[in-house]
């Protein structure tokens, strides 16, 4: 059968490219290889939250004195944790499920191969059925990046290292947990599984955790998680995997970290191995899929969008892109701009961050100035953080006053940053934020505050 969009792949940029087609009167395919909703709703973004919301309540009740509150022993029980979070995959799942169904998309369980080109379009095998497609949107996603050494596959052979998946479905919390890379992955592992109850220890290789995060605001996340109880060792090198525990280098000194469980978590890479993009002649870059601003390959009629690109490995990002890709093949004038996509690590505190860093604004030789504030400013946090130490930081372009990035530690971050991108696209001036009225009493008003530093 011949359709007029096949997608490959069900994470967030091909399930909802699909959704936007079917909207659109296409007929369309999707192939999806393991879950609809790929790694962010089945083992990335979704899940991950289920248990960090669970260990922000137990976290809060631990420390209820000091709002008043006084409660028992709180144990955090990881298997209701889990077994929740499977069932709020499984409603979500359930939902996108309808939404194909809704919007007359077909959808089948399997691996996908493109095999090449017929008079029609782009041929892909799907176990033993050979489909057509007029266009191709290739949204395989990414992988995690497993690095080559000694004793890595060994401990993945027996389940003493995992990935990103592998952590969240874990039965037992282990009681001692060392996680490799401290990016938003560890991170947010880090959170969890030390309010249930593991010795956390993360070894990241830069001298800073939270990857591109604002240096000042990494440096106020390293200290709430040290004094939490969780052990850093930055600027450190892992050798190898020797037994029950992980050899690292550190300062010029080995040391011979103890786990009974390692995450892997030093990035992702785009899953674009054993698709068949040679067999159409899809240009990559060092594995990822090469796309202009419209998410066209360098194959007419062929897009793709999400990780496999390795543009920007969000999945707010992928839905955009999606949209961007799907528009374009419908005739509709459409480009991705990626200077104010927002990202957030969903620890407590938050983190939030849209636009330029001081470091990527000096490099790109941006004038700017800066300004921030404690979160204390604000009458809700204070009100509801006792000690909070978050900061709202803004750097605004010189010249033209206009925002070029917002950062923030603190709860409630990830549902205000939204707002600071929309600022940013719109090019919105010092002036123009200023005269906007925000709600009181809200966290929010922490970027009308800080505006009015300029």
């Amino acid at each position: 059968m011949t359709y007029e969009l096949i997608v490959i792949g069900g994470g967030p940029a091909g399930y909802l490219a699909a959704e936007r087609a079917g909207q659109a009167g296409l007929s369309t395919l999707l192939i999806e290889k393991r879950s609809l909703g790929g790694v962010c709703l089945n083992e990335g973004c979704i899940p991950s939250k289920a248990l960090l919301y669970s260990a922000k309540i137990a976290d809060n009740a631990r420390h209820g004195e000091k709002y008043g509150v006084e409660a028992g022993e709180v144990v955090l029980n990881h298997p209701v944790v889990i077994k929740r979070k499977n069932k709020v995959v499984r409603n979500l799942v359930a939902g996108i499920k309808a939404k194909m169904r809704k919007n007359n998309v077909t959808v089948v369980e399997d691996t996908a191969y493109i095999a090449g080109r017929n008079a029609e379009g782009f041929e892909v095998k799907a176990g033993d059925a050979v489909y057509t497609g007029r266009r191709l949107l290739i949204a395989s996603g990414s992988v995690p990046i497993m690095p080559p050494l000694p004793g890595v596959k060994e401990g993945v052979d027996t389940g003493f290292v995992m990935t990103n998946r592998e952590i969240l479905d874990l039965e037992e919390v282990p009681n001692r947990l060392v996680i490799v890379g401290g990016g938003v992955i560890g991170l947010e592992m880090a959170s969890y599984y030390h309010s249930a109850g593991s010795q956390v220890t993360v070894i990241e290789m830069l001298d800073h955790i939270a990857g591109p995060t604002d240096s000042e605001i990494s440096q106020i996340l390293l200290k709430n998680y040290e004094k939490k109880g969780i052990r850093f060792l930055l600027s450190s090198k892992v050798t190898r995997l020797e037994g029950n525990s992980v050899v690292c280098e550190t300062n010029g000194e080995t040391l011979v970290v103890e786990a009974d469980k390692v995450l892997m978590s030093i990035g992702r890479r785009a899953d674009t191995e054993g698709l068949g993009l040679d067999n159409i002649g899809v240009e990559l870059d060092r594995g990822r899929v090469k796309v202009d601003n419209k998410c066209q390959t360098n194959i007419p009629g062929v897009y793709a969008a999400g990780d496999v690109n390795g543009v920007s490995m969000l999945a707010h990002t992928a839905y955009r892109e999606s949209e961007v890709a799907v528009n374009n093949m419908l005739g509709r004038k459409d480009v991705m701009r990626y200077n104010a996509i927002a990202s957030v690590i969903y620890t407590n505190p938050e983190v939030a961050s849209v636009g330029e860093t001081e470091q990527t604004a000096a490099a790109k030789g941006i004038e700017y100035e800066v300004a921030k504030l404690p979160m204390m400013y604000s009458g809700r946090y204070m009100a509801e953080n006792e000690g909070g130490d978050g900061i709202c930081k803004i750097l605004i372009e010189k010249n033209q006053r206009t925002l070029l990035g917002v950062h923030m530690i603190g709860n409630y971050s990830s549902e205000i940053i939204y707002g600071a991108a929309l600022m940013i696209e719109m090019e919105m001036r010092v002036d123009d934020v200023k005269e906007l009225v925000f709600p009181h009493p809200t966290v929010s008003e922490m970027i009308r505050e800080t505006i009015f530093e300029f």
